[in-house]
């Protein structure tokens, strides 16, 4: 295969000094919020549950959601006439794509409603929503038609790895790789497209699935992306031992494939792009996700609503902004939308840069948001 080197591409807005510059210098259009780095809102992230079928290890761990967690009560969560409103809102300060999310969002009863509602609004330029989802699969193959009928996009799927020993030892539950595969092809079959394949590589777990989940999907339109292993909450035990670096992932790629560097797809695109071309043919694309060894701060044009209505402006973050409460006292949409603005505007979040230099990143005694609450 390739000998030579190939670079994971540096995100732009990062920076290894002590601050954080702008992701762009650019004219703003009207109606769009940026926050204190001039990083604008375009991608909002709604959870709808925070219920999973799944106890990946590295979200949701068995041994803290156990049959004794206390999930949040049906009356906590945001309707969906709640969350569609909200939306209008965040689409009026700029937000351009979508993306629904968990928990496992497809245990969230009839979701191809709030769906339907959400397909309906435009953006500030009057053109239709960036709509999408992210799943464990387990529910895609019967869910698939109906979402897309409904009027979802495309489609995200976690899978960490072929075998079936290795997907049981990542997500500690009896579910089969072959449904989550089933899932993916009748998506694909429906147009639900393209579809993201996400691998969280974890060391000592499933390293060894890296080459066959890439020999998997190639030549079948499907993405897939190597995430690092993320110290996302408070309870997935994180060490960065555990971690495997992109760096080294590219390296076991190149070992195996021809790999050539893409553009990015889009303004704050979390993923290094690669065209893979394997040596009987087949070809197909991978992304690098290197949120911990490569943070990409700088471009990061997502919020997170939680569940029952709280906004955070990082992955990473220990406090949210309480929205549900605006909408359930009867305040009016201006109010909320100045709320919105508000928040976004004084935006500082930087957790991964100020990681990767070892600097404080948490307040004192605050815990960081669990990943199966916001989303990932």
């Amino acid at each position: 295969m390739s000998d030579k080197f190939i670079p994971i591409k540096p995100v732009p807005g990062f920076t290894s000094g002590n601050s954080l510059r702008a992701a762009t210098s650019r004219k703003f259009n009207p109606g769009e919020v940026v926050d204190h780095f001039e990083r604008p809102l375009k991608d909002l992230r709604i959870s709808v549950t925070d219920r999973c079928n799944f106890r990946c290890t590295y979200c949701m761990p068995k041994e803290v959601f156990d049959s004794n967690y206390k999930y949040l009560p049906h009356s906590h969560l945001l309707s969906f006439e709640e969350i569609t409103r909200l939306t209008r809102l965040f689409v009026n300060q700029g937000v351009q794509k979508i993306r629904i999310t968990g928990g496992e969002p497809l245990l969230r009863k009839n979701i191809e409603v709030l769906i339907d509602q959400l397909s309906k609004i435009k953006t500030l330029d009057g053109k239709d929503l960036d709509l999408t989802l992210t799943t464990n699969g387990s529910l895609l193959a019967r869910k698939a038609r109906t979402l897309k009928d409904a009027g979802l996009n495309r489609i995200t799927v976690s899978l960490d790895g072929l075998s079936d020993s290795v997907f049981k030892r990542m997500n500690d539950v009896d579910f089969p790789v072959s449904q989550v595969l089933e899932g993916i092809d009748k998506a694909k079959e429906v147009g639900l497209a393209p579809i993201k394949v996400n691998m969280v590589v974890k060391r000592g777990v499933n390293l060894s699935e890296i080459v066959p989940m890439t020999k998997y999907f190639l030549d079948s339109g499907v993405i897939l992306r190597f995430i690092e292993y993320m110290d996302v909450g408070a309870t997935n035990g994180w060490k960065m031992d555990e971690v495997v670096p992109s760096a080294e992932v590219l390296k076991i790629l190149g070992e195996n494939f021809d790999l050539q560097l893409l553009d990015s797809s889009s303004s704050g695109e979390t993923a290094t792009r690669y065209k893979v071309l394997a040596p009987n043919g087949a070809e197909g694309e991978i992304g690098l996700i290197s949120s911990v060894t490569q943070a990409f701060c700088g471009s990061c044009n997502r919020a997170r609503l939680s569940t029952e209505g709280q906004l955070y402006l990082c992955l990473f973050a220990s406090q949210g902004f309480d929205l549900r409460t605006l909408l359930r006292d009867g305040a009016p949409d201006s109010q909320i939308e100045e709320h919105i603005t508000a928040i976004w505007s004084n935006r500082d979040d930087q957790y991964s840069r100020l990681r990767g230099q070892n600097e404080q990143t948490q307040p004192s005694g605050l815990r960081r948001v669990e990943m199966s609450y916001i989303g990932g």
